[in-house]
């Protein structure tokens, strides 16, 4: 079957669908025919799912062969819906789209259209008998150049290629020829001989000149505007063609070619400032590195490309090389630049057992780095599909610009035919004059800027945000994040670490802390519960780790903690209540804490021992104060009684008061919504600088909670931030869900609108100003937009606006002045707060 004279690197992968394939024998009958076939790598049948997989060479078969001895073995066969995507650069509107959509919708076999005119992409599904070439002949059928994306090209053109373009070419020599011409006509007239007359109209040379400066530089605008006409679409390319074709006609060639040339300009000047837009987002692309350095059994090392790395591999990364998949650390130590991923600015250091990302930087160091995802699933990929999937839902502003173009566009039209036609009709007014009038409010009639003001600031926005760390799902919700002012924050692992750490130890009865800190860390050695790890590990953190031939006799007390004879002695270390009966031993014989009293050798009578120096302090001061900040209270004992009290806490996150500090006064209201008891949520509300809290909530009832802050507050939005896991239901409900550290976190990145990549709450008001700047830019586009088209057409009737200002201003200027806004959001970085600001 496998032929190994076959390249290894020409071999290719065709998946077909035989439904009739349903049995172990039907794919040993499908198998025995295909490979009959030389250059067959291999085969797999897919009997459950009845899919068949062959590798083949395509230099020795073909994809009709394959099929054919399927049929052979008695099987129908269909090939699997496969998905290509093209590149069309200067599709970068919606009429571009709409135009090549007709096309690809009269192309057999053509199952789903989807154009993405800000990156300038076309995906098309497509099913059996359908190849590249004809998707690709079907959109330049319709005046765009198309090419396929690899799997190593990005699709997204250098944004200075435009000015190599053959275009680029043509209006460079149609402006020279409108020069020249310019100057023959108005400078030298002199020296403008005639050159011909045709039906009584002489033609000097300046006019030959502007009708080949029409050729040149206007071609591709004509081309275009034939394919427009042919797919029925009012757009730019047809009405700049028809304002070309109209000039010539009526014996305006100057008029023509300098709408030719200006508009060729204005395309270009687009292209180029769209180019420019999508660099950010091959930027995102080409964080990933197309090597790797994989390590073999036998210890030799090979370059492969990173697209080939199978899960298990284990590679090799070296001081200032790039991680090339999603992995975890097995060998080796290094600080790891994480900013592509999470945004962090600070690297961090990575050892054995620590996850790692694709596209992540050694600092320095080594790592050995075993993959535990393919290439088109790391973060880093998943990232950059989600941010080209985030055009695909249009905001409300654009949904209101495509209905509002849908009339303007027709109703301009037909007033720039009225103003060209009735006035000499009616009133025997100039026909030169009026169709120039005409001729300018059909440009302005064009809605160019205004219906690409929406979509290139969205792409800004959402790729400006990616780089730093914040991964927003789609305009939508870019849109919605601004918009909303009151924000339901998470406690624990959001405002909070998530994870319990020690925060008081205090000694009593003449104990040191780390004598304290010994036996109970001894006695909750053994301890699997988490209050218990947090005391071990803090310990170990402080070199006090026990000699295990210390400790025996371990016994875990439910509900209460644990018993454990440290050094001989039995110590217990548990709940306040595990000492109740110390405070109050008339009430001994009525809690546990009086049996467990008893079994440390207590007498459970009002006059023993309850005087005992520093019992009442720990039970009556201490206890109630540290519950107080919220702080779970774990006393040591033996039987001589206490020793000391240790607080544990979920430590509260060192920028969280800061980034509330900063969403209060972007005028954002954070309610704070736990599970956790009244006391603790007190404490880290009052910590943080919460005025609102709700605690001791189930997710269903924070669900209700979200839908009450959102009637409570008329037509406000509310967004809520969580860990995206257990807060999904209240996530789910609120206007934008936002999940926080979702680097590595599966359902995080596809449940939630907004996913901050990083634990870095700091990027939660970065969000809110990105947003709300995102929102400005649009409206701001919008507006001038629509404020430029109408003074320029209020000035055009009376001949203050002419051919040149329409193209000039409304149209190549509206077009870079709504692309620049837009890249301004850019510029919008995350606020770090310095040392200062964390310590107050």
């Amino acid at each position: 079957m496998s032929d190994p004279a076959a390249p290894v690197d020409s071999s290719r992968t065709l998946e077909l669908r035989v439904p009739g394939m349903d049995c172990p024998s039907c794919a040993k009958k499908v198998r025995n025919s295909v490979e009959r076939l030389k250059g067959i790598d291999e085969i797999d049948p897919r009997v459950t799912s009845g899919r068949l997989v062959v590798e083949y060479d395509p230099t020795r078969t073909g994809e009709a062969q394959i099929r054919e001895r399927v049929r052979a073995a008695g099987y129908a066969v269909e090939s699997a819906v496969s998905e290509l995507t093209i590149s069309v650069p200067d599709m970068d509107c919606p009429s571009c789209a709409a135009k090549v959509e007709n096309a690809l919708a009269d192309v057999d076999r053509v199952d789903e259209i989807e154009t993405r005119p800000t990156m300038g992409r076309v995906t098309v599904a497509t099913s059996e008998g359908t190849d590249t070439e004809t998707v690709v002949e079907a959109i330049e059928s319709a005046g765009y150049e198309a090419t396929p994306i690899g799997e190593e090209d990005s699709g997204i053109a250098d944004s200075a290629a435009v000015w190599r373009s053959r275009r680029a070419v043509g209006t460079v020599i149609g402006a020279v020829l409108v020069a020249v011409g310019m100057a023959l006509e108005f400078v030298f007239p002199a020296a403008d001989p005639a050159l011909a007359t045709v039906a009584g109209r002489t033609y000097a040379l300046s006019h030959l000149l502007f009708i080949a400066a029409v050729a040149v530089a206007g071609t591709p605008i004509l081309r275009n505007g034939y394919y427009s006409a042919r797919n029925r679409s009012l757009d730019i390319d047809f009405l700049m063609s028809l304002g070309i074709v109209a000039s010539v006609a009526t014996h305006h060639p100057f008029e023509g070619a300098l709408l030719a040339v200006l508009f060729s300009v204005a395309e270009l000047l687009e292209r180029f400032s769209m180019d420019r837009a999508r660099d950010s987002l091959r930027e995102l692309m080409e964080l990933s590195p197309d090597t790797a350095t994989v390590r073999r059994e036998d210890g030799s090392e090979e370059t492969v490309p990173a697209d080939e790395l199978a899960v298990g591999d284990r590679v090799v990364v070296r001081p200032g090389e790039k991680i090339p998949a999603d992995g975890v650390a097995v060998e080796g130590a290094s600080a790891v630049d994480q900013s592509p991923i999470t945004g962090e600015s600070v690297p961090a250091d990575k050892e054995p057992g620590d996850e790692v990302y694709a596209g992540t930087i050694l600092e320095s160091g080594y790592l050995e780095v075993e993959v535990e995802s393919e290439a088109d699933e790391s973060t880093i990929a998943r990232i950059v599909h989600m941010v080209e999937d985030a055009e695909r839902e249009k905001t409300e502003r654009e949904q209101f610009i495509d209905r509002f173009a849908s009339v303007y566009t027709p109703i301009v039209v037909a007033l720039a035919v009225a103003a060209a036609t009735l006035p000499p009709l009616a009133f025997g007014a100039s026909w030169s004059y009026w169709f120039i009038v005409g001729l300018t409010l059909l440009v302005i009639s064009c809605p160019c800027a205004l219906v690409i003001s929406t979509p290139v600031s969205v792409v800004s926005g959402i790729t400006s945000a990616a780089k730093n760390g914040v991964l927003i799902k789609g305009g939508r919700h870019l849109e919605a994040v601004g918009e909303s002012d009151v924000l339901a924050v998470d406690k624990t692992g959001t405002l909070t670490t998530g994870e319990l750490s020690v925060t008081d130890v205090v000694p009593l009865e003449g104990a040191s802390e780390d004598e304290l800190l010994r036996r109970a860390g001894a006695a909750e050695h053994r301890s699997e519960h988490p209050i218990g790890q947090a005391i071990v590990g803090y310990a170990e953190e402080r070199g006090l780790e026990p000699d295990a031939s210390d400790v025996s006799d371990f016994e875990a007390l439910t509900g209460k903690g644990v018993r454990a004879d440290v050094d001989g002695t039995t110590h217990y270390v548990g709940k306040p209540d595990l000492f109740a009966g110390l405070a109050n031993l008339e009430h001994a014989h009525a809690t546990d804490g009086g049996v467990v009293l008893e079994s440390m050798g207590y007498e459970a009578t009002a006059d023993s021992q309850c005087d005992r120096e520093g019992c009442l302090d720990v039970l009556g001061d201490i206890v109630p104060d540290l519950q107080a900040e919220g702080k779970t209270v774990v006393v040591v004992g033996t039987g001589e009684g206490p020793i000391g009290v240790i607080g544990v806490a979920d430590r509260v996150r060192p920028t969280a008061a800061w980034t509330v500090s900063r969403l209060q006064e972007q005028g954002v209201r954070v309610v704070m919504l736990t599970g956790d008891n009244e006391g603790t949520a007190r404490a880290i509300a009052d910590e943080v600088g919460i005025e609102e809290y709700h605690a001791e909530l189930l997710p269903d009832e924070k669900l209700e909670l979200i839908r009450t802050l959102e009637s409570g507050h008329g037509e406000n939005r509310v967004a809520m931030v969580g860990d995206g896991i257990n807060d999904a239901p209240a996530l789910a409900t609120a206007e934008v869900g936002i999940a926080m550290g979702a680097a590595g976190t599966d359902t995080a990145l596809e449940t939630a609108d907004v996913a901050l990549m990083g634990d870095d709450l700091t990027r939660l008001p970065y969000l809110y100003a990105l947003s709300r700047k995102a929102n400005g830019v649009i409206r701001q586009n919008i507006w001038s937009s629509l404020a430029v088209k109408a003074v320029l057409a209020a000035g055009a009737p009376f001949g203050i606006v002419t051919v040149i200002h329409a193209v000039v201003i409304g149209d190549m200027g509206m077009s870079l002045g709504v692309t620049g806004n837009a890249m301004r959001l850019a510029g919008v970085e995350p606020e770090t707060p310095d040392a200062d600001e964390l310590a107050d």
